[in-house]
């Protein structure tokens, strides 16, 4: 039985939309005869203006620059409606580098003057958390929610965040730290129910027990610090599409 139409909305206002949008349409292309992104009809839009968003069924938040996406999205009368599309109307959305610093309910080592953020992932996100574009690096991570028997994935990261903190409803509520800045109108309650699942993290370091995380998932939220648009591999692309934008709109109804 052939799925009625769903609409994704890729975020364009600055970064890497158009290199989502190929791999969004290659994953779909490549699909396995009778699955369900083959007998899924999806529409690929660019989204710049709330008309635009409004008929999305969810959303890509590209990698780019944080702060330059969210000073355009506070021009162009976008940042109310995000903050709506994903925080109270919960659709599915993937933030990748900025767009998982957005995503977050805090982030810290901002610009001065800091940011907005659209917020609704329950973590606090440092930027530029390995440096400059002379750090950039790419490494094998492998991908056990993709599939138990999938070799690993090139990871590339640019400038990346990580998530440094997994929040509570006590983080929530407290003075902001130095340095730190914060989404506004959190939903506290919403602290009590959410689950971060650690999806994951870079090996440890020496000296760590744990490494950096990198991947995380809650709710209709997942987040990734690294740029898979980057590669010529479209796994993530396709799974997100399954697992996360088919199934979460499954849940909605």
């Amino acid at each position: 039985m052939t799925q009625s139409k769903i609409t994704v909305g890729i975020l364009a206002l600055q970064g890497a939309f158009m290199e989502h949008k190929f791999h969004l349409q290659k994953a779909i292309r490549h699909a396995s005869p009778g699955s369900p992104l083959d007998t899924t009809k999806f529409e690929i839009i660019e989204v710049r203006t709330p008309e635009q968003l409004a008929s999305a069924d969810a959303l890509v938040i590209p990698g780019g620059e944080s702060t330059a996406i969210s000073l355009i999205a506070e021009r162009t009368g976008l940042l109310e409606p995000l903050r709506q599309f994903v925080r109270v109307d919960r659709k599915p959305v993937w933030g990748t580098c900025a767009g998982l610093i957005l995503l977050s309910d805090e982030a810290s080592r901002t610009k001065k003057g800091g940011q907005e953020l659209i917020g609704g992932l329950h973590v606090r996100c440092q930027r530029n958390h390995f440096g400059r574009q002379a750090e950039s690096f790419v490494c094998n991570l492998p991908l056990p929610f993709v599939g138990d028997d999938e070799p690993t994935f090139s990871a590339v990261f640019i400038r990346a965040p990580i998530v440094e903190k997994v929040l509570t409803g006590a983080d929530a509520t407290a003075d902001v730290a130095e340095g730190v800045v914060r989404a506004p109108k959190l939903d506290v309650d919403n602290y009590r129910h959410a689950q971060i699942e650690v999806i994951s993290s870079l090996p440890p370091t020496q000296g760590k027990e744990a490494g950096d995380i990198v991947a995380v998932r809650q709710g209709n939220i997942f987040g990734t610090s690294f740029h898979p648009e980057l590669t010529p591999d479209v796994r993530l692309h396709g799974w997100w599409l399954q697992e996360c934008v088919l199934r979460g709109n499954e849940l909605r109804r």
